[in-house]
């Protein structure tokens, strides 16, 4: 589990992140009674829905408490849920059911929280570069250095949405998701996520233009 906690957060400028294997065993969550994550991701492979949903129910709270260590405000702790959620939507085919679960989605939630992190970081230092080893990732067209300042805004303008708007907005519209997709990975009902991405485009297109003004 990442080893960030609210008593010592990281530095404003360098987020500190020691990456830690999960304190869960391997394809099961510590409660007594739930299912084999290992199972379940295989079933939902096989294209069985009712085991993805139990599977995302089951690995919600446990990724919920990984964010919990290293943020103190409810909406960044609930956007790394919903990234990671995403995350483990859009690689699940990827994932090989004989491997342990767990670490595999500790590493996925790791990578999201540092994400985070570093966006604070370099939101806090005005988008000074950050160097060589505060690297996320090896390829250079993954990180933000070379972020636009439309995008920037863009994604500061995301932020600011609320929760329900800012899922639907980051499914359906960043990650390109069908509205069958994105139902089914967040548990929303097709109308519910219409509403919510006609909401969040009039409510952006308000906040891009008094930023601009």
């Amino acid at each position: 589990m990442p080893g960030c906690s609210k008593e010592n957060p990281p530095s404003p400028n360098v987020p500190r992140l020691t990456l830690v294997t999960s304190s869960a065993p391997d394809n099961r969550p510590a409660s007594r009674g739930q299912s084999d994550w290992s199972a379940l991701m295989a079933s939902a492979q096989d294209g069985d829905r009712d085991a993805y949903r139990l599977l995302l129910g089951q690995i919600e709270p446990f990724v919920r408490s990984i964010a919990l260590r290293c943020f103190n405000r409810p909406a960044d702790v609930e956007d790394v849920v919903q990234d990671v959620l995403l995350t483990v939507h859009a690689i699940r085919n990827a994932y090989d059911p004989k491997r342990p679960f767990g670490p595999w989605l500790v590493a996925i939630a790791n990578r999201r929280v540092i994400d985070r992190l570093r966006r604070h970081a370099r939101q806090k230092a005005r988008e000074i570069e950050l160097s060589v080893e505060h690297e996320t990732f090896p390829d250079a067209s993954a990180n933000l250095d070379r972020t636009t300042s439309a995008e920037l805004a863009l994604a500061g303008a995301i932020d600011k949405l609320p929760p329900d708007q800012r899922q639907a907005i980051r499914m359906l519209k960043l990650n390109e998701m069908s509205l069958k997709e994105a139902s089914h990975a967040s548990g929303r009902s097709i109308a519910a996520l219409k509403v919510a991405t006609h909401r969040a485009i009039r409510n952006l297109r308000q906040l891009l233009r008094g930023e601009s003004s």
